[in-house]
């Protein structure tokens, strides 16, 4: 295969990537307006339903508008050798090929933050807060793009500088040291993840004593499940939509409540929620995402290994100087196929284990104030109550609501 080939290629990818995602949102669309299922009949009186159909058509258009500007930019950068532009101005500052990476990479991310920030100013200002979801102020948006920067540059510079380096150490077996620098911060993330990152965008309070905080201690009792960290992060400061999260193993597992969850939710319906999140951790799913998510990450670097070293994956990028970095890039538009289908087994394997964690959550505790609590959730945040089935088949980490309700009615 030669490099023209190549080229076609991936143009050819990018292009049929769009075009499909923008038929299944259109697809999806077009179900806006379908009646809402009788089991959902309670979400929504007729003017909440007005405004979450206004919701839905605008962030749809929006999402439209942003994802083909995203793709024309692409296209743009791609046939006007943009690639090579980047990287004449990486070579100029150093000959070293780990601090070319870092430079070449930070320019094209950088770049390309700044140019989606008015979509992104947008979104949160104008959209999120025409129907009364942002809390987010600007001195918080633009700390938040700033931080988050900074840890891109430390955090992912930082691994792909050690990756570059196992390269040019190891050459094709560069990819066991990898995967296994990959894995160890994985796991270190899990573990940490709430103690470290969470507290540079969010602060994180003890559940102070009181009525619900008894009622999950009872629960976690009588489930034996040793609970020692219940927290709640000021989700608040940035949105109204509600959310609660496990996170960590051993003695360093926690819930983490949203303020707005328990503004939200009555208490029976807070400890479902909870319930629910115990069910994850007692049917081994945040171990077994890990274990598939380290296996996936494996065989792509693997499959990286074989290819990243062929001088025509540079040349297809308009790049006459071999790389590692261009051929990184490269291959991660190539490998997009692949992770379509990755991302299809690990949404169908997520949306298995939301329906167990729901079960134990019916089984241990109330079904019922799940179900109330999903509905108050999902009215509180505009859902879409008829998604199409294709659209929560290829996009969906969770089942819909009416999904859910209707297997947690099931086991009543």
């Amino acid at each position: 295969m030669n490099s023209q080939i190549l080229f076609n290629l991936i143009i050819g990818i990018i292009i049929i990537s769009f075009v499909l995602d923008k038929i299944l949102d259109a697809i999806n669309a077009r179900h806006f307006n379908d009646p809402i299922p009788a089991e959902l009949d309670d979400v929504y009186d007729q003017t909440e339903y007005e405004k979450s159909q206004n919701y839905k058509k605008e962030r749809f258009k929006f999402g439209l508008i942003s994802s083909t500007f995203s793709i024309l930019l692409t296209l743009g950068f791609i046939f006007l050798d943009g690639f090579e532009f980047v990287d004449d101005i990486a070579r100029s500052y150093s000959e070293n090929n780990i601090v070319i990476a870092l430079i070449f990479f930070g320019i094209i991310m950088l770049v390309s933050d700044l140019i989606m920030l008015p979509f992104s100013y947008y979104s949160t200002f104008v959209i999120e807060e025409k129907y009364g979801f942002n809390k987010t102020t600007m001195k918080t948006f633009i700390f938040d793009k700033l931080k988050g920067l900074l840890m891109m540059a430390f955090i992912g510079g930082g691994i792909l500088a050690l990756i570059v380096w196992f390269y040019e150490l190891a050459g094709e077996n560069f990819w066991w040291y990898a995967w296994i620098l990959v894995s160890v911060f994985s796991i270190f993330m899990n573990m940490f993840y709430a103690k470290l990152i969470v507290p540079l965008f969010n602060k994180q309070t003890p559940l102070e004593d009181g009525s619900l905080r008894n009622k999950i201690e009872a629960y976690a009792r009588k489930v034996g499940f040793k609970l020692d960290n219940i927290f709640v992060i000021d989700g608040s400061k940035r949105s109204t939509k509600a959310n609660a999260y496990f996170s960590g193993f051993g003695k360093e597992k926690r819930i983490t409540l949203y303020d707005t969850l328990i503004n939200d939710l009555e208490e029976e319906e807070i400890v479902a929620v909870l319930a629910h999140e115990v069910g994850h951790y007692k049917k081994n799913h945040i171990i077994i995402n890990l274990i598939v998510s380290i296996l996936t990450t494996g065989f792509t670097l693997w499959l990286l290994s074989l290819f990243v070293g062929n001088p025509i994956l540079s040349k297809a990028l308009g790049v006459e100087t071999p790389s590692f970095h261009i051929g990184l890039v490269a291959f991660g538009i190539l490998y997009g196929p692949i992770s379509e289908i990755t991302s299809l087994i690990m949404n169908y394997l997520s949306r298995k284990f939301e329906y167990q964690a729901d079960d134990f959550a019916s089984s241990t505790y109330n079904g019922n104030a799940l179900i109330s609590s999903l509905k108050k959730l999902s009215k509180n945040s505009l859902s879409n109550l008829t998604p199409h089935k294709a659209y929560v088949f290829w996009h969906y980490s969770h089942p819909s609501l009416l999904q859910r309700t209707r297997n947690l009615k099931s086991g009543l």
